[in-house]
């Protein structure tokens, strides 16, 4: 979750602080216009790229629960308590 942090604040300072596009100062309307898409479209790129990997990750989340269940389910085989505890 750090990571993800850091390299959220990483990008933020990249692409979105005021001094790094001080040397782009569009200047006319078809400047400004293109100057916009670009920025939009990395704005879209980096949300695709972060819900991509908050997908992964809910992804492994899912297995890892699936994983413990399971493991849980075989701790009670062996224990002989199968059929006690009540199903939702």
């Amino acid at each position: 979750m750090t990571e993800l942090r850091n390299e959220m604040d990483s990008d933020l300072d990249q692409n979105y602080s005021l001094n790094s596009n001080a040397a782009m100062d569009p200047k006319n309307m078809q400047e400004l216009t293109i100057y916009v898409q670009n920025l939009l479209q990395n704005v879209q790129d980096k949300f695709q790229t972060m819900s991509d990997q908050i997908i992964t990750r809910i992804d492994d989340m899912g297995n890892r629960i699936d994983d413990l269940e399971k493991s849980i389910a075989d701790l009670m085989n062996q224990a002989g308590i199968e059929g006690q505890i009540p199903e939702k």
